[in-house]
């Protein structure tokens, strides 16, 4: 994935050529991600100065929770843009599609289930969320069918599904709001129940801690199993500890976030626990929202690196022509591509419908801009052929936190707009000229 950013060393040694003394060549010795880099040194700068502008008040373990939350829908949806951008096409109906899910799930949790099983059954939520999955996967099959068998643009597809969906999302309750929601589903939203809590989220960061271990070293094992060139090991060692210094610090400061009183007492209450002499002290931790963005995250980098289905996405993104001459489906990758789109679109209504705890005709409106500029600020190329999924959560991740602190800062909304635009529009233009640069 995205293998023209990564410099390598000449093949037929089995170790790179020594790093030389200077910036650049460790980069290169270390087979970094320039495009990551950039994006990491732009999310530090930003949080830097929007943290001055606001007097302290954006990098604060309660901001950086909101924050998180608040990227989880877009970023889940930005992992499976990247694979439609990939392979040359657009979706331009993600919005609307997240809103008619919401809206069924709604429907059916708050006034169809609870006639059959009784409200707040244990298994409501699992019934709500597989025919939210069921109608993701339907919706995306249908509009991949369409671009894919029939020939029609994805843009065409995409933007006639915009106002299809969002007219099938109000048609559905003529425009009311869906609410109250099944107590278990909302927990899917992050609120004070919906996170992990302090152990749990240690060993969720440990468990990432591993993977990440596990991941970097398999690597290396691959490679040298299969004669590849390796980095040096202190440059493996050095990834894995960074990895593991960036998941401790956002542990540290999601369970530096703590429950009020009052709303602690309430959620002793309700869960049985017995309230100490002194008060109960809880914290938040990890928000369940950013449990499934990181399982998201994995999965498809797995699909995008490991499986066959992967590597057509991006020989298909590479060159349609030539990938098709070799034997590959278009067609029916296409298909797949856009019915994958459908089932995260499905994820990410749960999580949106979850944290607002309702079900709304708007949820999900111009998040389809939100999610494309995700994905070409995460480095995604238009152009195709070139896109990572942990780049497209970064570009979600940087999108949020402009919109947060321009939030916090008390720039009008319309200002906000022009400013996120002129971003996305920025992050096309350093795209080509890394693009030039590298002679793609």
């Amino acid at each position: 994935m995205s293998e023209q950013a990564h410099p390598r060393p000449e093949s037929g040694s089995e170790k790179a050529p020594p790093a030389k003394a200077s910036p650049g060549g460790i980069v290169r010795t270390m087979e970094l991600d320039l495009r990551l880099l950039g994006m990491i040194g732009a999310l530090l700068f930003i949080w830097v100065l929007l943290d001055l502008l606001t007097d302290g008040r954006f990098i604060t373990p309660r901001n950086l929770f909101n924050l998180s939350v608040q990227t989880a829908s877009v970023a889940v949806m930005a992992t499976g843009m990247v694979f439609v951008i990939v392979t040359r096409h657009i979706d331009l109906s993600v919005g609307a599609v997240l809103g008619v899910i919401a809206m069924v799930m709604g429907v059916v949790q708050a006034e169809i289930l609870p006639e059959m099983l009784g409200f707040n059954h244990p298994a409501n939520w699992i019934l709500t969320i597989c025919v939210g999955l069921a109608l993701g996967l339907l919706i995306g099959s249908l509009q991949g069918w369409v671009i894919g068998y029939l020939g029609v643009p994805a843009f065409i597809v995409t933007l006639g599904g915009l106002l299809v969906w969002r007219g099938a999302a109000w048609w559905v309750t003529t425009g009311r709001t869906v609410a109250p929601l099944d107590s278990t589903f909302v927990l899917f939203g992050g609120g004070i129940a919906g996170t992990l809590g302090y152990t749990a989220s240690w060993l969720f960061g440990i468990l990432m801690m591993a993977l990440a271990v596990f991941g970097i070293l398999n690597g290396r094992r691959r490679r040298k199993l299969f004669d590849f060139p390796l980095k040096p090991l202190w440059a493996d060692w050095l990834n894995i500890g960074v990895l593991c210094v960036a998941v401790a610090s956002f542990v540290s400061a999601m369970n530096a976030y703590p429950v009020p009183t009052r709303a602690a007492k309430r959620l002793a209450e309700a869960k049985g626990w017995e309230i100490p002499e002194g008060g109960l002290e809880l914290v938040h931790g990890i928000a369940i929202p950013v449990v499934i963005v990181a399982f998201v995250a994995i999965v498809m980098t797995i699909v995008a690196r490991r499986t066959k289905f992967g590597r057509y996405v991006f020989a298909i993104g590479g060159n349609p022509q030539a990938a098709e001459l070799s034997g590959i489906d278009t067609r029916r990758m296409t298909l797949y591509i856009f019915t994958l789109m459908g089932a995260l679109c499905a994820l990410s209504a749960v999580i949106a419908s979850a944290r607002l705890q309702s079900a709304a005709n708007d949820l999900g409106t111009l998040d389809e801009l939100r999610v494309i500029a995700a994905a070409v600020i995460g480095g995604t190329s238009l152009a195709g052929g070139v896109g990572t999924i942990y780049g497209a959560i970064l570009g979600a991740l940087v999108m949020q936190s402009l919109q947060s602190g321009m939030a916090l800062i008390g720039i009008n909304t319309s200002l906000q707009s022009i400013v996120i635009g002129l971003v996305l529009i920025l992050a096309v233009w350093v795209d080509q000229l890394y693009r030039r640069r590298i002679g793609e």
